[in-house]
């Protein structure tokens, strides 16, 4: 829902003119208080669409739209300290401890902030911007989102009070007793310092309590969260990507003694899209991406391991990593894997901005499969992060696939959660990325494109040809985009590389509940694919697994066949249209499929996994791994 400017202007005057600054004892909230959403601005009471960006939805997701008050709590034990070093490597699980407590409450709550200053103050133009946020007070958390919070009830001893204090004593006998708990946090180096926010009301009427005292990270410019991809199909090339509180040039260092300088880039808060109303990106759910690095590794030889490492004496090193270069495009033998829409979870028991349950147990399996040896590249096409202009997600996402990102090519193609929003030019017009507009995408993930905003391209590795698109910019007939689809996947020389497998984002084909197929896109696309007898089609979007027969406009051209061993295979030596696959359950909740699915639809899996691909010059093996058990759950060859 998009609100027209003149209701927009009538909002940020009447915020200003009902703007009141209001404060609650902790001890004054009624239960009915508590439930109450009227400490929700009156003009957006009832806009939770308005502030979804088409992503989930819980308490915690709408606590940038409160009141953050500041309790008038006279209690005076109340603390909450933080255990261990005065300064927090670059991954630490840190126990945050509550004591002082009089009278523990199921609506009990730490938030971890960063930056920890953060205040009115900082954010751009002014207090009636914020209207969007439906928090109009000066408190911290008007325009820096929590990173991540727990009720502390996660502690089963706090409202048991098992751990006791006696604060006061009268004639040798304790006269008043106080209660305390303890709740642990995973935090990984995001360069800005932190503090800890001891909260009551829940997330619905929150007000503060007590803060810790601010936390600074050990070196905010440490080199972390690198990640390999490759710049042509030679396999002779590889460019390291990493992320440093240091803006200055750093450098790889790789092989026997070479070594090769970084190209250094970032983004701010002015390069995100918005609208009247600020996007995420754009106010509260802003945070400093710090400077991105970016060198390229030559000289290489395909299919061949290396060591290197990344950073600089200053800023300091990153750990000696290993990679294999993937084969040059031509040879014989590929192994890959695959999948769409992983994001990231927490890995304590926190509740943070956007949660995709399946993508530990996913990133879990795809590290063990890489470890293995037997991967030579990896392609995540769309739905990168979700951070959906929530900017913080991005490092947590890249800690949580860097040790299989450092070790072989990690590919991707945007989603819908990079790169939409209104008026930004892309192909749909929904708040998906939350203001980021792929800014944040393009700078943490530079792929061998044709130019900025412009995230299509190719790449050739043995036998495979791989052309990858944007669903989410022009791909109608004429457009710039479908000129080059059209053009480069005419261009294949299918006796140096026989196989054509065309990926993006949005499924042609799905038999999901909820989520559809663009029919426009089918319509434009898919004539293409056979023209050019695409062999095999990889997509995402919707969260699940589905495999088609040889489908062309909603039929089947051809069924595959039992081999020896009870495989589907698909004889391409008589080909009569591409099949397709759907691979977005990786990570985000799954969803179900219809009741009633179509004739094209073969198999259909709802669990997390990831695809895996085996590639010679005769034969496609693909099959659908499930993370959770390690199980291949659907197996099938595709032939010439």
């Amino acid at each position: 829902m998009e609100l027209h400017i003149p209701t927009q202007i009538a909002i940020i005057s009447i915020s200003l003119i009902l703007f009141t600054c209001i404060s609650y004892s902790s001890s004054s909230l009624s239960s009915s208080e508590l439930s109450s959403p009227s400490n929700l601005h009156p003009s957006v009471v009832d806009s939770a669409l308005e502030h979804l960006n088409y992503t989930g939805i819980s308490e915690f997701r709408l606590l940038n739209r409160r009141r953050i008050l500041e309790c008038q709590d006279l209690n005076p034990y109340l603390q909450i300290n933080v255990s261990g070093n005065a300064t927090i490597g670059d991954e630490e699980y840190l126990t945050v401890n509550v004591t002082g407590v009089l009278l523990p409450a199921d609506n009990d709550w730490v938030a971890m902030i960063s930056p920890s200053d953060a205040d009115v103050s900082y954010c751009p133009l002014n207090k009636a911007m914020y209207v969007q946020t439906g928090d109009l007070s000066d408190l911290p958390l008007l325009c820096h989102y929590p990173v991540k919070a727990q009720y502390m009830s996660k502690d089963p001893d706090y409202l048991s009070c098992k751990k006791k204090e006696c604060k006061e004593y009268k004639d040798g006998k304790c006269t008043v007793t106080t209660c305390g708990g303890t709740l642990k946090f995973h935090v990984v180096n995001i360069r800005t310092d932190i503090e800890f926010v001891l909260f009551t009301g829940g997330f619905a009427t929150p007000c503060v309590l007590k803060k810790s005292n601010s936390l600074n990270f050990a070196n905010p410019n440490q080199p972390l969260y690198g990640h390999l991809s490759s710049i042509d199909s030679t396999g002779t090339s590889m460019r390291i990507t990493w992320v440093s509180g240091d803006k200055e040039p750093q450098e790889v260092q790789y092989g026997d003694g070479k070594s090769q300088a970084s190209e250094v880039s970032t983004f701010s808060r002015d390069d995100m899209c918005s609208k009247v109303i600020p996007s995420p990106a754009k106010d509260f759910g802003w945070h400093d991406p710090g400077y991105i690095h970016s060198a390229v590794m030559t000289g290489l030889q395909p299919s061949t391991s290396y060591f290197y490492k990344y950073g600089s004496d200053s800023a300091g090193w990153s750990k000696q990593n290993q990679f294999r270069t993937p084969p040059a495009g031509g040879s014989n033998e590929l192994k890959f894997l695959a999948f769409g829409d992983m994001g990231k979870a927490p890995l304590d028991d926190s509740v943070e901005h956007y949660i995709q349950p399946g993508s530990v147990s996913v990133a879990k399996a795809v590290s063990d499969d890489v470890d293995s040896g037997n991967v030579d590249a990896i392609f995540h096409i769309g739905d990168i992060s979700y951070a959906t202009g929530f900017l913080v997600e991005w490092d947590f996402f890249l800690h949580l696939i860097s040790p299989f990102a450092t070790q072989v090519s990690y590919m991707t193609a945007i989603g819908n959660h990079e790169r939409d929003y209104a008026g930004s030019g892309s192909m749909y017009i929904t708040p998906d990325s939350g203001g980021e507009c792929g800014i944040a995408y393009e700078t943490y993930f530079p792929m061998p494109t044709p130019a900025k905003d412009k995230p299509w391209y190719s790449i050739e590795q043995a036998s495979v040809h791989f052309t990858v698109i944007s669903t989410e910019h022009d791909w109608s007939k004429n457009s710039e985009q479908y000129q080059w689809m059209k053009g480069d996947m005419a261009s294949v020389n299918r006796s140096k590389t026989p196989w054509l497998v065309f990926m993006g984002h949005r499924p042609m084909y799905t038999s999901g509940n909820g989520l559809g197929a663009d029919p426009r896109f089918h319509d434009a696309v898919e004539p293409l694919l056979l023209d050019n007898k695409a062999d095999l089609v990889l997509f995402g979007h919707v969260h699940n697994y589905e495999r088609t027969c040889s489908v062309y406009q909603n039929e089947c051209k051809a069924m595959p066949k039992k081999d020896q061993s009870g495989v589907d295979t698909y004889d391409h030596s008589n080909y009569s249209a591409p099949m397709q696959v759907v691979i977005g359950m990786a990570g985000f909740h799954l969803d179900k499929f219809t009741d009633k699915p179509s004739d094209w639809s073969l198999i259909r899996i709802s669990e997390f996994g990831y695809f895996r691909g085996h590639a010679t010059p005769k034969e496609l093996q693909l099959e659908y791994v499930n993370a959770d058990t390690r199980k291949v759950e659907d197996t099938f060859r595709i032939t010439r």
